[in-house]
């Protein structure tokens, strides 16, 4: 340790599950809760707080292995701390829980950090714009038509000139849900659709050559995120100006490198919650500023804002049904929209969020 380290002296870990406003379901999946892992990072008199959307098993393993790696070490020297845990968990496997786990880590890392220099995080960061567009996202495939309208509309009319629904649990409905979805939010919004690689080559193909009747502009996973000859077809053959994207579930650089090298997305996603945190999403923007393509962050608007204002090649980022509901439910200091962007708050240093412990008991595992 140096003469101006700060140690940090405590790494806690808690898992909490939020039960879904309605059963919800994509083209490929169904659930009725989702579990966010926090942790919170004590030095220098502060602390930083960070989570994930993951599994209870993924606070197991921050608790009896990376908590520990940490603790002691330098708060300010983040760089040194993530490549800590990225080297511990070499036999338990980059992708998944354990890149994850590290993420949650990480979001801690930054926000303490923040706090430490009593700056916001973008600030810290280095912005490069003062507010993030978004997108609607939410349009369940388990939604009723009524509802559909009415999620979609509504963001429309707050304010959200973007939305995105599900689509592929029930293909032969699809073609009138869209229909459904850009009446309701009018002829100019942007209207996305996400197949959560629900189909194979040729009936994305088939479908995308539907969506311009209701000029779908965005094409999300049409095959599944694995098949990188079959995003690189549809990226080819689907009808402009469709784009193709994908890369959600990267969880290291050589994943999101693959893709791009494949030529298989218009837009590359990248979620911070997977990606190993504020530092791997960071590496990502980086790749697409090589390779000359846009990012999109994915889902935990809460998380993504900060770095988001940094990044140079993103796009927009998912405000995401589940997720704002529970960033709101769980802490305060949550940024609204306003004019379809988020803005972060530069009175509160690091992500400006405050964990609502009292609020969030209910749901602790």
């Amino acid at each position: 340790m140096g003469k101006h380290d700060i140690p940090i002296v405590s790494v806690r870990v808690s898992a909490y599950e939020i039960p879904t406003d309605s059963p919800e379901s994509d083209g490929t999946l169904t659930w009725d809760s989702t579990t966010l892992v926090l942790v919170e990072i004590s030095a220098g008199g502060h602390s930083g707080l960070g989570y994930t959307y993951s599994h209870q098993a993924c606070a197991t393993l921050i608790r009896d292995k990376l908590a520990a790696l940490v603790e002691g070490q330098d708060a300010l020297a983040i760089a040194d701390n993530w490549w800590r845990l990225v080297e511990a968990i070499r036999n338990l496997g980059r992708p998944g829980i354990a890149s994850m786990a590290i993420a949650a880590i990480d979001v801690a890392l930054w926000d303490l950090k923040a706090r430490l220099l009593d700056l916001p995080l973008v600030t810290l960061l280095g912005s490069l714009r003062s507010a993030v567009p978004i997108y609607g996202s939410g349009g369940f495939t388990s939604y009723d038509d009524a509802r559909l309208q009415q999620q979609l509309g509504g963001w429309v009319e707050a304010g959200i000139p973007r939305v995105k629904m599900k689509i592929g649990r029930h293909p032969e409905r699809d073609p009138e849900r869209i229909r459904l979805a850009r009446e309701a939010i009018g002829p100019e919004a942007e209207l996305f659709v996400d197949a959560n690689g629900a189909f194979d080559r040729k009936q994305a193909l088939v479908l995308a050559e539907n969506f311009t009747a209701c000029d779908v502009s965005w094409y999300e996973e049409p095959v599944t995120s694995d098949d990188l000859d079959g995003l690189r077809l549809l990226r080819d053959r689907a009808p402009a100006p469709i784009e193709i994207s994908a890369g959600e579930y990267g969880f290291d650089l050589p994943y999101f490198r693959r893709m791009l090298d494949a030529g298989a997305v218009d837009v590359l996603q990248a979620d911070l919650t997977r990606c190993a945190g504020i530092s791997g999403f960071l590496g990502v923007a980086t790749l697409c500023e090589a390779y000359k393509i846009p990012l999109s962050a994915h889902t935990a608007p809460a998380l993504h804002l900060h770095p988001g204002c940094c990044a140079r090649p993103l796009r927009h980022l998912e405000y995401f049904h589940d997720h704002v509901r529970i960033e709101s439910l769980l802490f305060d200091g949550v940024s609204e929209p306003h004019q379809g962007r988020l803005q972060p708050d530069l009175s509160q240093p690091g992500l400006g969020l405050t964990f609502k412990r009292q609020d969030a008991q209910r749901y602790r595992l």
